[in-house]
């Protein structure tokens, strides 16, 4: 059993299970009734993503130096007690069904759902 970090919007992966949409606002332009079908989410859980500055902040980094200061103010929120215990929730399903968290971002390596699997995997997480 494991969580895979996806790209919403992407085709499911085999077996994926439950997508959960770590993402402050749902698409734009859609119905809710096709979040889903379309392969964004079935769950929409933005305690897991960024508060709006945040996302304001990771969206004009330009370099390494403004990127590594968006991670830092991201971890500490995900250090409060919600979204630290979501995290726990996570890791512990993990190890016994199959799902995805995701966000829109093109790049991982340039969004927060890069550094939810580094959150997840510090806690014993089955990320794929």
């Amino acid at each position: 059993m494991t969580i895979r970090i996806v790209r919403l919007g992407t085709p499911r992966a085999e077996n994926e299970g439950l997508r959960i949409g770590t993402v402050r606002r749902p698409p734009r332009g859609l119905p809710k009734a096709e979040f889903a079908k379309r392969d964004f989410y079935d769950v929409w859980y933005p305690v897991l993503a960024p508060t709006p500055e945040l996302v304001t902040q990771a969206l004009h980094a330009e370099n390494d130096k403004d990127w590594r200061a968006f991670v830092k103010k991201f971890k500490a929120e995900m250090a409060e007690s919600d979204a630290s215990k979501t995290l726990d929730l996570l890791a512990a399903l993990s190890h016994t069904a199959n799902f995805s968290v995701g966000c829109y971002c093109e790049d991982e390596a340039r969004c927060h759902r890069s550094v939810l699997r580094e959150l997840l995997q510090a806690r014993g997480a089955e990320v794929v």
